[in-house]
């Protein structure tokens, strides 16, 4: 006969089998709600990090942002002008170093290009190619001569009230090989390859491609007309 005390210890219609079986699902189904919040953390830092290198590769491969911050490019480009640049036009540029990847175009006359100001790599420039390598270039009374043919440039203005003789006459000058001569558009009120000479073309960023916002800083407002521009 079994002793009482025995009996009372066990659940009433449980076995001791069915008891182990409950425990273990029990702790099945815990074990998920214990991991859940590692594992959502794991995956939020893993989906971040993938956000930033692919960011990284675009920026540095594909394509980059800019803004114009100065009216050398008027009536082309305005101050408060946001752009990208496209990086695949030339070939882009391997991080610290100067080799390129192969593009699809070589740089040519009338280009707008952003690159790396000659004089201080932590700046960014943009203006217009107007002579590569081999290319003669003058500037006649503020007319432009390439190879001593006058160039038509309906982008070109001039907008001082009176001559200047530093940047009114330049030249002749033959552009060295590997070297680009930049001008901005703004003829008289551009610090360009007339000042600080030609630029090597292992410090272009890329070609200047479209507008994805403009902002008037006078104004305060936004330049809705000026949004989604093909430069050129």
């Amino acid at each position: 006969m079994a002793h009482p005390s025995r009996l009372a210890s066990r659940p009433a219609g449980r076995s001791d089998g069915q008891n182990g079986f409950l425990r273990a699902l029990r702790g099945r189904r815990s074990a998920p709600e214990r991991s859940r919040p590692k594992g959502f953390l794991l995956e939020t830092v893993e989906s971040i990090v993938f956000a930033v290198v692919i960011f990284l590769i675009v920026r540095t491969l594909a394509f980059q942002a800019f803004r114009i911050p100065s009216g050398s490019m008027e009536d082309t480009l305005l101050p408060g002008d946001f752009l990208f640049i496209n990086k695949f036009a030339y070939g882009a540029r391997i991080p610290w170093s100067h080799a390129r990847l192969p593009g699809y175009s070589e740089p040519k006359r009338g280009d707008i290009i952003v690159f790396e100001f000659p004089q201080d790599p932590k700046q960014d420039y943009i203006k217009r190619c107007v002579a590569v390598a081999g290319d003669k270039v003058e500037v006649r009374q503020g007319q432009l001569l390439i190879n001593d043919v006058v160039q038509q440039e309906s982008y070109a203005v001039h907008k001082a009230s009176h001559a200047n003789p530093a940047l009114d006459s330049f030249g002749p000058y033959r552009v060295p090989p590997g070297h680009l001569f930049m001008m901005g558009d703004n003829r008289d009120f551009s610090s360009d390859s007339r000042v600080w000479g030609p630029v090597d073309v292992r410090l272009i960023h890329g070609k200047a491609w479209v507008t994805y916002f403009s902002w008037d800083p006078n104004k305060h407002l936004p330049r809705p007309l000026r949004m989604f521009r093909l430069i050129h």
